[in-house]
């Protein structure tokens, strides 16, 4: 049985790490939000605005995954193995390093115009992140959370097997039906970059999975 285990019945409710992990859970859902709001609007003030407000999150984030690397390191007994928590925290992190940089490719690039795929795939971002956003809170107690949370990694690897299939179709339609080079190249960047943070948001969700099958 891991030591951590054993320590973990004999000392108070984890006051320290679960909830930094909420913390950050709570900035990729405010950053979730701006990506789905600056996909449907391509107008370039709006583009701007929100992603100064995703970069500003992005920034928030990096200051409390340094802290939960700051408390691992001041921390004898934690709730959870060390590389566990560590793990979960630098995916959570990673996350909202690729939202910033979709958003700040969306700036660079200032499209013409968004495509109904990047709205899809800002969704499917939007509904994963609740559900990290939910495993997150159940880790406080995960006997009692446990159906929620199984649930909940499971529905994250559905979601990035739906933004595959987004992604596929984004790349057949954009090469068909998009004749101006470099709108092309614009829009492939910025979808690639939208399926490359439902992949972050897998990681998460195996980074989970591995929590649960520990501890649960």
């Amino acid at each position: 049985m891991n030591i951590n285990f054993i320590f973990s019945i004999f000392t108070p409710k984890d006051k320290k790490f679960l909830p930094l992990l909420e913390e950050t859970a709570d900035i990729m859902k405010r950053t979730a939000a701006l990506i789905e709001s600056l996909v449907k609007s391509a107008e370039p003030d709006n583009i701007a605005k929100y992603s100064k407000s995703v970069k500003d999150e992005e920034v928030k984030a990096d200051k409390v995954t340094e802290r939960i690397h700051k408390a691992l390191f001041e921390t004898f007994i934690t709730p959870f193995d060390r590389e566990d928590i560590d793990s979960l925290a630098d995916d959570m992190d990673d996350c909202v390093d690729a939202m910033n940089r979709v958003a700040q490719k969306a700036l660079l690039y200032s499209p013409k115009r968004f495509t109904i795929f990047d709205m899809e795939m800002a969704v499917i971002i939007r509904t994963a992140v609740d559900q990290v956003c939910t495993a997150i809170a159940g880790l406080k107690n995960l006997k009692r959370s446990a159906p929620e949370l199984r649930g909940s990694y499971k529905k994250i690897k559905e979601l990035e097997e739906r933004a595959d299939s987004v992604y596929e179709r984004a790349i057949t339609a954009i090469f068909k039906e998009e004749m101006d080079t470099i709108e092309l190249i614009k829009q492939k960047e910025i979808i690639q970059e939208l399926e490359r943070t439902v992949n972050r948001i897998n990681k998460i969700g195996k980074a989970l999975k591995t929590i649960f099958i520990k501890y649960a």
